[in-house]
C-alpha cells in the first residue's frame, strides 16, 4: 500500500476539495403557476408543460391536525377542570401550643 512522503497540509486538502461540491440542477419556474420545476418536467403543482394541461391534478383537501399530545392533554385538564364543580376550602385546623410557664 502506498504510504504518502508528507502530512497534506490543511490548505492544500481544502484547496483540493474545492471543486469536489453538488451542483444545482436547472430550476425553471412554471409559466402557468409560477412554481418552481425541474427544466423540461410537467409541474406537479397543477400539471401544465409548455403552456399547456396535460394531466390533471387532484386537488387535495386539507384535514384537521390534531394538537400534539401534550396540548390536547391539556385541555383536556383544562376542561375537567371548568366542569368539575369546585369544593370547599377546608376549614384550618387549630394549633394548640403549649406554653411554658415560668416556675
Amino acid at each position: 500500500m502506498a504510504v504518502p512522503f508528507r502530512k497534506v497540509s490543511k490548505t492544500r486538502k481544502r484547496l483540493r476539495r474545492t471543486h469536489f461540491k453538488l451542483t444545482v440542477t436547472g430550476l425553471t419556474t412554471c409559466t402557468n403557476c409560477g412554481a418552481l420545476i425541474q427544466s423540461h418536467k410537467v409541474c406537479p403543482k397543477c400539471g401544465f408543460y409548455k403552456g399547456k394541461d396535460v394531466m390533471t391534478v387532484a386537488v387535495e383537501e386539507k384535514t384537521k391536525e390534531k394538537p400534539k399530545r401534550s396540548l390536547r392533554r391539556k385541555e383536556k385538564i383544562t376542561k375537567e377542570a371548568k366542569a368539575a364543580p369546585k369544593k370547599a376550602a377546608p376549614a384550618a385546623k387549630k394549633v394548640v401550643t403549649k406554653q411554658k410557664t415560668g416556675e
